[in-house]
């Protein structure tokens, strides 16, 4: 698989090209600023890239508006946003465009080789990879306004692992309930936010992260 990755930091940069090397990803470009992100993205088409979001020569939001970019002349591109904060409008912006892999994890809370790599690998394959804590923060904004305020603390629960990824089975397995009782949660969930479940999760999951960024997405 071809992976870009934007990292400033040298050593966290060099430390992530040997570690996806030994998993044989081929790494076509590590790059430290947003301008060579981009020119990276356009040129090269990896499969995947892995951005930081704040990046030379700004150090404020220039990798995500280099992936964003990226995605407008390649819709659907996948893209794994690692920062070491949530950064809520910058999730806000990648989460509206509901084409393609988009995942958000948090440096700090990335604990193991095979977390980091199943991120990668599903978000190319046009999944989604979310931190629960950004996905708690994204949620708790909206959780002041209708319809979120309507959940049950279990539906929350259910609606958090399923933007992280998580199939009916995985959910089931987390909360220790049964895979009838989660579907009961998850078609309970979608009446009350309005969108129709459909038989792909990682449908499901992009419809759910549109609608907590104001964006609804027919999964009909």
């Amino acid at each position: 698989m071809r992976v870009v990755l934007a990292e400033d930091l040298f050593l966290l940069r060099q430390g992530m090209v040997q570690l996806l090397e030994s998993y044989d990803f081929e790494i076509v470009a590590a790059v430290d600023s947003g301008p060579a992100l981009l020119d990276a993205l356009v040129t090269l088409r990896p499969e995947v890239a892995v951005v930081d979001v704040r990046l030379p020569p700004t150090f404020t939001d220039e990798g995500l508006q280099a992936a964003l970019e990226a995605r407008r002349r390649c819709p659907g591109f996948p893209v794994l946003v690692l920062s070491q904060h949530v950064e809520q409008l910058y999730a806000k912006e990648l989460l509206a465009d509901a084409s393609g892999g988009i995942g958000y994890l948090l440096k700090d809370r990335v604990l193991n080789c095979d977390q980091f790599v199943d991120a990668i690998r599903r978000v190319a394959d046009g999944g989604t990879a979310m931190d629960p804590q950004v996905i708690s923060q994204l949620l708790a904004v909206r959780s002041r306004r209708e319809p979120l305020s309507m959940l049950t603390p279990r539906e929350r629960e259910v609606l958090e692992l399923m933007a992280e990824g998580c199939s009916n089975t995985a959910i089931a397995q987390r909360l220790v309930v049964s895979q009838g009782a989660v579907a009961k949660y998850t078609t309970s969930l979608f009446a009350k936010l309005d969108l129709a479940p459909a038989d792909d999760s990682n449908r499901r999951v992009l419809a759910v992260l549109a609608y907590l960024n104001n964006t609804r997405v027919d999964v009909s």
